[in-house]
């Protein structure tokens, strides 16, 4: 049970990267569209926040599945999910009914910085002890 859970975590980023990606490549209506367009955008545009911090929070998550992490691979993993963000930019403004705007790769920006400003203080530096312990949990958890 063990491999099997450090195996979906080390795969999770990847399969998590490869949905972002076919995502961009549909039309923003092509999986949900609220009848209120002004609310549609909206909440739509709110994912960039949440999109790219996710993904940041899979790799460091995957990183708790193996000895010796340190706090260098968390910012390897902040370029990483920064840098995928702009590449899925650049690849929505060759996707037709998608658009790409610097103001997207900002919030995306925003959305791995805050994911990493709460994992990194709360796992390396002692700072927000509660999700400090979640983690060390789970790295306890797969490293038994």
């Amino acid at each position: 049970m063990k491999r099997l859970l450090v195996f979906v975590l080390r795969i999770l980023p990847f399969a998590y990267m490869a949905a972002i990606w076919i995502m961009s490549s549909l039309p923003d209506t092509a999986v949900i569209e609220l009848p209120d367009r002004g609310v549609d955008r909206f909440l739509k545009e709110s994912l960039h926040l949440v999109e790219f911090g996710i993904l940041y929070v899979l790799f460091f998550l995957g990183a708790l599945t193996v000895r010796g992490f340190m706090p260098l691979w968390s910012f390897v993993f902040m370029g990483v999910s920064i840098l995928y963000g702009l590449l899925d930019e650049v690849h929505q403004s060759f996707v037709p009914y998608r658009s790409a705007t610097v103001i997207d790769f900002v919030k995306d920006v925003i959305g791995v910085l805050a994911a990493s400003h709460f994992l990194h203080h709360a796992y390396f530096s002692g700072k927000f002890a509660r999700l400090g312990r979640v983690l060390q949990r789970i790295e306890e958890r797969v490293r038994e």
